[in-house]
């Protein structure tokens, strides 16, 4: 008798959705398409000759180690590196608020899995990252949009989503994915200073706080969050969880990321990752450690930031002269992306058919909006393309503008 497989599926799966990212990503494969679409760093600039000088350090020297199973909160070195660099940054925190993760996306899922009941309300930006509401459908939660505008989230409308009781708010404060803005001072205090009085945890996602290229760099949430309550160096025991990764400071493809917490949150997280691949790969972790033990990625990070940048501006400068002028777009001053609204009645999803014919792509924005909306919307990644390729794409946006917008 012929399984009926699809009856059998759990009742979570009916909110998994494809990426509509990987499934652009798809498309665009063709060498005459340029993609705007995905979030990928620039890969001309991958650190080729340190990670290789890394990989034959580590099986010369190591290799009982690196090709073994290693413990879930994983390899201390890298740990205690990790923690310095966030002390240093003005942040209470050693290697027991540390665990390391395969990828973000990994993290973002074991926080689902802690933290997340069926019917939980979620507060989030509007719009917000769409790898996290992919974590998080599965677990079948509800999500609280909170409006911003260039500073960061609107405190009112914050303010309105707290009082709801979310189970936590998840923010990215610098150079936001998708529209590139970054939260001002006093809107990043306003967030931790709030989200304490009606006691809602936060969520800190900073895959990009390192990538600034103009402007002054700004204190975390957690770091805020840590001066407000008093901490001095020592375990963090606060109010935020703060993820980053080294996709974009290192190289995606290691998979390497770090979540820091309070340690009984840190400790669930791992007894949770135990249950999803025992541990993250040993060979990487030590790859990373190798790599980043004598300052080189603060060095590598300078060059990142003077390639991106350029990218950036070439981007801002080619939507200057090829847009027409109803469309608006963010200026970020760092990260890896800016949005771009089309007047009301357009939508970029449709529009998406006309540019795929003069071979450009862009993701549109509607799959970044929790509960709907920002169909006239639309991110463009500026950190992959070379500035002749951002110049000659944007000319073709700017051809399917000028003619098929409404």
């Amino acid at each position: 008798m012929q399984p009926t497989w699809n009856s059998r599926l759990a009742h979570r799966t009916q909110r998994m959705k494809g990426s509509a990212i990987r499934e652009l990503l798809k498309l665009t494969e063709q060498p005459e398409v340029i993609s705007f679409g995905g979030g990928m760093p620039a890969p001309e600039i991958f650190p080729v000759e340190q990670v290789g000088k890394a990989c034959d350090r580590i099986l010369k020297n190591f290799s009982d180690k690196a090709l073994q199973y290693g413990t879930t909160e994983v390899y201390n070195p890298l740990r205690e590196m990790l923690a310095k660099d966030a002390v240093k940054n003005g942040l209470s925190c050693d290697r027991d608020n540390l665990l390391i993760t395969s990828g973000s996306q990994q993290a973002l899922d074991l926080i689902g899995k802690v933290f997340i009941d069926p019917g939980d309300k979620i507060l989030v930006e509007n719009p917000t990252y769409l790898g996290a509401l992919q974590a998080w459908n599965a677990y079948e939660c509800d999500y609280i949009p909170v409006q911003s505008d260039k500073f960061g989230m609107l405190p009112d409308s914050l303010e309105e989503g707290l009082k709801k009781n979310p189970k936590f708010l998840y923010a990215l404060p610098n150079f936001q994915n998708p529209t590139g803005i970054s939260f001002s001072l006093e809107r990043r205090k306003k967030v931790v200073e709030l989200a304490d009085k009606y006691g809602i945890p936060i969520i800190e996602d900073d895959p990009y706080g390192k990538l600034r290229y103009e402007g002054e760099d700004l204190p975390t949430l957690t770091q805020l969050d840590s001066e407000m309550r008093g901490m001095e160096k020592g375990q963090y025991n606060g109010n935020v969880v703060y993820l980053s990764t080294f996709s974009k400071i290192l190289a995606p493809g290691i998979r390497l990321a770090w979540v820091i917490g309070p340690v009984d949150v840190v400790a669930k997280l791992a007894q949770a990752k135990q249950g999803v691949d025992l541990n993250t790969s040993s060979f990487n972790q030590m790859i990373a450690y190798e790599v980043g033990k004598d300052g080189f990625i603060d060095e590598h990070v300078k060059v990142i930031r003077r390639v991106y940048n350029e990218r950036r501006d070439v981007m801002l400068d080619a939507l200057e002269e090829h847009c027409p002028k109803s469309i608006n777009w963010t200026h970020p001053e760092g990260g890896l992306f800016l949005w771009v609204t089309l007047p009301k009645g357009n939508d970029a999803a449709v529009l998406m058919k006309e540019a795929l014919k003069e071979n450009v792509a862009y993701v549109p924005g509607g799959s970044f909006h929790p509960v709907g909306g920002g169909e006239n919307t639309m991110r463009l990644n500026f950190s992959f393309s070379k500035p002749e390729t951002i110049n000659e794409g944007i000319g073709r946006l700017g051809r399917v503008f000028r003619t098929h917008l409404k």
